[in-house]
């Protein structure tokens, strides 16, 4: 188990200096000028080249990127060219709210996609299968944004029955709660779908495996069955698919929580870009990456605790 994860840490390390690095040379494309932009529109080109030459942007490319890896190793992102204020700081006071929104979302919509699965899959053929089949094709099919757009006009515009911008306090007072349903609850629609469909999949297959067989020639009740002997088994690719999501997952976060005003890190990120604001946006771009990277190694741990053969071969 320990081998399987210093593995998987291993391996986190190029794709985070790819990250980096990708990060570094697409903000490098942007035609806005970050010393101009510290300088402001009435500057003279004297102050700029030498806001310029402080900042050393008029070193080669691959010494500002040797200087940024340096800073980054030492925990120092920079300050916000808007604000003024060190990135760390903005982005420390993002994450808890982008944490939030994420396990607001996952802690219901991983239990009733697994549920809606198996419930497609005991019923396999019937109405209650194409219900869910006909669900998770909709979720997939349907953006977030138009979800999101859907839920704010009628559920929070129209009926009042839940608030619809901002981040109403913490996750566990009541104001934290009725503020995060809606995001929470649109992020969750669009993962919903796929975890149904693989577990209905994965579920048929192990139904027709040879210890199922055995499990009902003993006599044991048909739920008894389903729980223990057919859904462990197949929450293996579940889980896997829930690793695979989860990129698309912090995609749907940086949009939600746009469109919600929720004071996350994809919120942070998007009016860094827009603002031309290098330092943010670069470091949004880090922490994402690294929320990428944790859920994954989270989901690698959990395959190996359904699969002893991981643990074996890890």
């Amino acid at each position: 188990m320990l081998n399987h994860v210093a593995s998987r840490l291993a391996l986190s390390v190029p794709v985070l200096f790819g990250v980096l690095l990708f990060g570094f040379l697409l903000l490098q494309l942007v035609p806005a000028d970050p010393a101009a932009i510290i300088a402001g529109p009435t500057a003279s080109p004297e102050l700029v080249a030498e806001i310029r030459k402080d900042l050393g942007l008029d070193r080669p490319i691959f010494i500002q990127f040797a200087l940024y890896m340096s800073r980054v190793l030492q925990g120092d992102l920079g300050l916000s060219l808007i604000s003024n204020t060190s990135v760390t700081q903005e982005l420390g006071e993002a994450i808890g709210p982008t944490v939030e929104l994420m396990f607001a979302c996952l802690v219901w919509a991983i239990p009733v996609g697994i549920a809606l699965g198996t419930i497609a899959a005991v019923n396999r053929g019937r109405f209650l299968d194409r219900l869910v089949i006909a669900i998770s094709v909709a979720g997939v099919s349907t953006p977030v944004f138009f979800i999101g757009l859907i839920l704010m006009q009628y559920v929070g515009y129209q009926w009042e029955l839940l608030p619809f911008i901002g981040r109403g306090g913490p996750l566990w007072s009541l104001s934290g709660l009725a503020s995060i349903a809606l995001p929470a609850l649109t992020l969750g629609l669009i993962f919903i779908g796929p975890i149904a469909r693989m577990t209905r999949t994965a579920a048929l297959e192990v139904m027709n495996a040879d210890h199922v067989r055995t499990a009902r020639a003993k006599g044991l009740a048909e739920r008894t069955v389903v729980l223990k002997h057919v859904l462990r088994n197949a929450l293996i690719p579940v889980v896997t698919l829930i690793g695979l999501q989860a990129g698309y997952l912090l995609g749907g976060a940086v949009v939600t929580e746009t469109i919600y005003s929720w004071p996350g890190v994809g919120r942070l990120a998007v009016g860094a870009i827009l603002a031309s604001d290098f330092p943010l946006a670069q470091g949004a771009i880090l922490v994402l990456a690294l929320a990428f990277l944790t859920i994954n190694l989270i989901v690698d741990m959990l395959y190996a605790l359904l699969d002893p053969r991981v643990q074996k071969h890890g």
